[in-house]
């Protein structure tokens, strides 16, 4: 039987340590049990290395991270690539069997995905300029405040029931986010309660940004 040499070769991750997106990616990997490379793309360093070469602009057309080259293709969009892997390797699902509650952990990680974290990510923080930690409180609270609700109505041990899935992949950089610009999570038992829950996980704590290969040094744990 033949057997693709892309299909043969490990993951390669291009990312940033402190990407949410990136960190998405890399628990879905952990969770999985993949094995796979990674390439650091400095998001800081000369105003952002992934603005410097054609060759990146051809992996991620955004300048964004994370670009993951799998199986013979290029995927940028991390929710893209946890489905994905879903959908193509063994191990525990990521999405649940059941359609409403499936449903319920895209909601919840298009929340966080498209409605909270964009809003406070590097770029649009550059661009903020000196308000860009009342910046992303306000989009962060904003998000949380919607979220807390769902979640009290979703929430087992873990986002949607007692299994994990791709909506605590999604959480938990986003609770990282929101302890890096001081928002009061105080406010966000539900919040707080699943963070705690996921973070006694190996695949949260071994792909945290604090152990990472581009790791600054001072930012290490």
């Amino acid at each position: 039987m033949h057997v693709s040499v892309a299909l043969l070769s490990k993951p390669v991750l291009h990312g940033y340590f402190r990407s949410s997106c990136s960190w998405r990616v890399r628990i879905a990997f952990a969770l999985k049990g993949i094995e796979y490379d990674q390439v650091a793309v400095n998001l800081v360093k000369d105003g952002g290395q992934q603005k410097l070469t054609e060759e990146y602009k051809k992996l991620n057309p955004m300048l964004q991270v994370p670009a993951v080259e799998m199986d013979g293709i290029t995927l940028s969009q991390s929710l893209a690539v946890i489905q994905y892997i879903d959908e193509t390797r063994p191990g525990p699902r990521l999405l649940p069997a059941d359609p409403k509650q499936r449903a319920q952990v895209r909601m919840i990680s298009d929340i966080i995905a498209s409605g909270i974290q964009p809003l406070q990510n590097l770029y649009v923080i550059q661009k903020v300029g000196a308000e860009k930690m009342q910046w992303a409180q306000h989009f962060i609270d904003r998000g949380f405040k919607a979220l807390e609700p769902i979640l009290k109505e979703t929430a087992g041990k873990y986002c949607v029931g007692d299994e994990i899935s791709m909506a605590d992949i999604c959480l938990v950089p986003q609770v990282y986010n929101a302890e890096r610009f001081k928002v009061d999570l105080g406010q966000y038992p539900t919040i707080h309660r699943l963070n705690q829950n996921l973070l006694e996980i190996e695949a949260f704590t071994v792909t945290n940004p604090s152990g990472q290969p581009d790791t600054p040094v001072e930012l290490r744990a």
